[in-house]
């Protein structure tokens, strides 16, 4: 009976696959990971390049380089490396011991015959080489150090090799067990020396197992773990999240927001240790003293109990009024709060979504402009050009202006006028802010509409797209350079007929068409690539950033968010030539939606914002006419499905006066309630609810974030004018 043993790897000829194995299981993943594109749309961004350096520059840029240090795979690298050194190695190894190690023993490979030989071939060939090998008639050639032992071992082989392919008993032992002799005893091979479980070593094992079960794989689970349950996808601990969420408020201003915002529990990296709190008075004092807060605001600071959380907020109101706090661990500590106030305001952003309320979201949204600018509410947005100081943008506004002058404004004013103001800027720094002006992506709508894809009209329960056609018009660009808008690119042409990528936004490429008078294609362009804008120009924020615009509809009468933001970080075509200066293209920008279950026009306000400048809002009137299926059947019968004609307004966004009146609700609000109670309210006529709409948002304040709008707009859209 065939008998066990265990033989351990003292050679190291089994060692080296089990290593080989294991760090490719890791090396892989990791190497991955590491070569893998980043969507980061902070590292695939342009800048806008100046030499203008702020007071605190050394200090600013030393916490980006923090900032990128905590981004950079560093870790993962150096371990890649390591572990493909340790595979480098386990090769060679092998490639070494493959060379000692004894190979499998092949009777074939033996006589030096083919697999496929017949017996009587084996036996010519056996004959052959017993006239040449026989120890009887072979000689030892001293070259060779052969000796006659070797002759004799080789002569055995030999034998041995023939009786297992002519000997029927003998072959069957080598097919059955593979080896002639019949069944040979087990030997398991360890893939590990014998010294390493020797008894002096045994601690060794123990120790390796207590390492790896007891403190690594929980370590690394428990990370894990808290990394995916601890924090919300916009990467904020629940925890603060939950701090956050008790802070809402209907009425929240940006100065509550900023103070809602210093309740995170990140701040804990920044301000850590016993002395968390130190140099909270003096900070606290330079910010009243500044005059940036307004009185709720300071009510709300003083109602603060919590003092880390007190000095939290006073270091967000001193970075935003620019305030020099004296000593540079407090400046840097300024500094440092900022990216992650912006990081915990995207969380209050999502916050606000389910209340539908336009003020907190809108305040929100200002509040990250004034934290990548670095200016607070009431500052004048100029102070986002370099080189602008609060003294100079209150002598280009005025004393007795109660309203900041604007980018926009004082970049439209006569090149000599607007160089008188700001005389007290250098010919260099008056450059430079000229500049930076003139490479911001102010987005002008051009035209909005909303459309449904293969029909005319939008009828109830249909998938909508608002569809906003706008160009980058940098402020200060001449009328003259301006060129007139292509009609064909405020078209908006469906998807092919089964193009099912296109039609759910999954197909990158966008392809345009141009049609002669005739309406006839005369050219097609396909552009393959969407294009990022520059990353926010902003001198103060210690962090990269890429500008985002949220694309909303909000309904002016009632001041609630009528369909949620849509987020565009990049646009459809090129908004700046490789040397920076505007192409004009029209981008388009589109949100679906489903529209209302009741006919009825819905008067909405679009709003656009842009979360990185001051001063660049735009909002629009539009109207969106959700006709009966059988009024769309009968256009469908009349027209071919095909964009409106160029002089004729959209079915989706006509005069008031045209609209169907079969509805009896004027808000979203009313549809939900008519659906709840069975009962409709009283009919109005659509031109008057259209018209107390916009008298209503005229008479209301600035509840919903108006900004100053120089965008100019097709018939189917109606600028709110300043």
């Amino acid at each position: 009976m065939a008998s066990s043993g265990y033989s351990y790897d003292e050679e190291s000829t089994h060692a080296p696959f089990f290593i080989l194995t294991l760090a490719g299981i890791f090396a892989v993943p990791i190497t991955y990971s590491i070569f893998k594109k980043t969507e980061d749309l902070e590292n695939t961004g342009t800048r806008i390049e100046s030499d203008y350096k702020p007071k605190d520059e050394d200090i600013i840029q030393a916490q980006r380089r923090k900032q990128k240090r905590k981004e950079r795979k560093t870790k993962r690298i150096i371990s890649a490396c390591v572990l493909w050194g340790v595979i480098a190695y386990m090769v060679y190894l092998i490639a070494v011991t493959t060379r000692t190690v004894p190979q499998i023993w092949d009777p074939y490979d033996v006589l030096g015959v083919s697999r496929s030989a017949s017996e009587k071939e084996i036996d010519r060939f056996y004959k052959k080489l017993s006239i040449k090998f026989h120890p009887d008639k072979a000689r030892p050639d001293p070259a060779k150090n052969e000796t006659l032992e070797t002759i004799n071992d080789r002569w055995v082989e030999l034998t041995k090799a023939y009786k297992t392919l002519t000997d029927e008993e003998v072959k069957q032992n080598y097919l059955m067990y593979g080896n002639p002799d019949g069944k040979q005893s087990t030997n398991v091979g360890i893939a590990i020396p014998q010294w390493v479980i020797a008894e002096g070593n045994r601690w060794m094992v123990i120790a390796f197992y207590a390492i790896l079960l007891g403190i690594l794989l929980p370590y690394l689970v428990g990370k894990w773990w808290y990394g995916t349950q601890a924090l919300t996808k916009e990467k904020v601990l629940l925890s603060s999240a939950s701090k956050i969420f008790k802070e809402y408020k209907e009425d929240i201003t940006q100065g509550g927001v900023l103070a809602a915002l210093s309740a995170g529990a990140e701040y804990e990296a920044v301000l850590k240790g016993s002395k968390a709190d130190s140099g909270a008075a003096k900070i606290e004092s330079a910010v009243l003293a500044s005059g940036a807060l307004q009185k709720e605001d300071i009510e709300k600071l003083k109602s603060i109990d919590d003092p880390v959380r007190r000095k939290v907020l006073c270091l967000l109101w001193a970075y935003q009024a620019r305030i020099d706090l004296g000593t540079e661990e407090l400046n840097r500590q300024k500094y440092e709060v900022a990216p992650i106030a912006l990081q915990l305001n995207n969380s209050f952003s999502n916050i606000t979504l389910p209340f539908l309320q336009t003020e907190p979201l809108l305040n929100s949204y200002k509040t990250a402009q004034n934290l990548i600018q670095s200016l607070t509410p009431t500052s004048s947005p100029a102070l986002q050009l370099p080189h602008f100081t609060s003294e100079l943008a209150k002598n280009i506004s005025g004393s007795s202006s109660k309203t900041p002058l604007s980018i926009q404004k004082l970049m439209a004013l006569p090149a000599s006028i607007r160089r008188q103001l700001c005389s007290s800027l250098s010919d260099e720094q008056y450059s430079q802010a000229m500049g930076i002006a003139s490479r911001i992506p102010a987005l002008n709508i051009e035209r909005a509409f909303f459309k449904v894809i293969g029909d005319r009209v939008v009828t109830p329960g249909s998938l909508v797209q608002l569809v906003v056609k706008a160009r980058v018009i940098p402020p200060g660009t001449p009328a003259y350079a301006i060129p007139q808008v292509d009609p064909e690119d405020l078209k908006d042409i469906d998807p092919e007929e089964g193009d099912i990528d296109a039609l759910k936004g999954r197909k990158k490429t966008t392809t345009r068409r141009r049609r002669n008078s005739e309406g006839k294609i005369i050219e097609t362009i396909s552009e393959k690539e969407d294009t990022q804008p520059p990353l926010a120009y902003a001198p103060f924020f210690a962090a990269d950033h890429a500008p985002r615009w949220h694309v909303f509809l909000t309904e002016s009468k009632s001041g609630r968010i009528a369909v949620p933001p849509f987020t565009f970080t990049s646009f459809d075509r090129p908004i700046f030539t490789k040397d920076g200066k505007p192409t004009f293209n029209v981008v388009t920008l589109k949100a679906q939606f489903q529209a209302p279950p009741q006919v009825h026009a819905y008067p909405f306000t679009m709003q656009l914002i842009c979360d990185s400048y001051v001063g660049f809002d735009s909002k629009v009137d539009v109207v969106l006419d959700v006709r009966d299926v059988s009024e769309a059947a009968k256009v469908d019968s009349d027209d071919e499905i095909s964009e409106p004609d160029e002089g004729k307004q959209d079915p989706a966004i006509q005069n008031t006066e045209n609209r169907n009146a079969n509805g009896s609700t004027d808000s979203l609000a009313g549809q939900l309630h008519a659906m709840k109670t069975g009962e409709a309210p009283k009919p109005k006529s659509i031109k008057k609810k259209i018209v107390e709409a916009i008298e209503s948002d005229e008479d209301e304040s600035d509840t919903e974030g108006e900004q100053d709008d120089t965008s100019e707009t097709d018939t189917e859209t109606e600028d709110e004018a300043d």
